[in-house]
Order: C-alpha cells, then structure tokens, then sequence
C-alpha cells in the first residue's frame, strides 16, 4: 500500500472524530477495518496506530491550527478540512519520518479530493503559516 492510500485511510479515519465521543474512537478504527479484509495486517497496524496516535493528540494539533488560521477557529472549518489540517500538523510536528513539505503537498491533495472548493488552497495557506 503506498503512503498516500495509507494517508487517505487515516484521514477517513479523522474525519470520524468529530461524529463520535472520545470514547469510542477506538471502537469506530474497528469498525472501519472490518471494510479491508484484504489489508496487510502490517498496514492495518500502522493506520490503526496512526490514527489513535493523532486523535490523541487533537488538543494539542488544535491550538496549533488556531493559533495560525487568523479568523477560522477549528470550530468554523469543514469537517473534511478540519481531519485533512489535523493530520497534516501531525505529520509536521509530530511525525520525523515524513518531510514537512511532503505532509503540506499530501495534505493540498486530499484537500484536492475530499475538501471544498477553496480547500486547498486554504489548507496550504495555513501549513504554511505554521512552518514560520
């Protein structure tokens, strides 16, 4: 599986956050892995992993992106782009293995796919408000 379908998996992933209590993320990354059958219990490893990993650390990711997208608190964005900035800062802040430019340029193409129209570009405006 490549980075980018593992990235897409984990943001799917995210995005169930804002849907559900705290409690039973764990409980949703379950229920989403029953759709895979087929994955490597290597991928499915390290997306489940992943994915806990970051959503523990929302709180934290979301002071950042506060901190950075004058005007557009995390409670007014998209809940697409709100899972896609929220990953990305992960990966920028938290995550040595993947560049920051690699985590800005997957998180504008996810924003590309999933998010509005104005999306990407707003998520690229904002990472790289946080990379200053």
């Amino acid at each position: 599986m490549t980075r980018s379908t593992i990235r897409e998996h984990i943001f799917k992933l995210l995005f169930r956050v804002e849907f559900h209590e705290t409690h039973e993320f764990e409980g949703q990354v379950r229920l989403y892995m029953e759709d895979y059958p087929s994955m490597k219990e290597e991928d499915r490893t390290y997306i489940t992993d992943k994915a806990i990993e970051v959503a523990s650390l929302i709180p934290e990711i979301d002071e950042k992106i506060n901190e950075v997208s004058e005007g557009w608190p995390v409670i007014r964005l998209g809940k697409a782009e709100l899972a896609i900035m929220r990953l990305a800062v992960y990966e920028m802040l938290y995550d040595d293995d993947i560049p920051v430019n690699v985590a800005i340029n997957e998180a504008v193409e996810l924003a590309k796919q999933y998010g509005a129209d104005s999306a990407p570009s707003f998520i690229n405006g904002v990472l790289a408000k946080l990379v200053k």
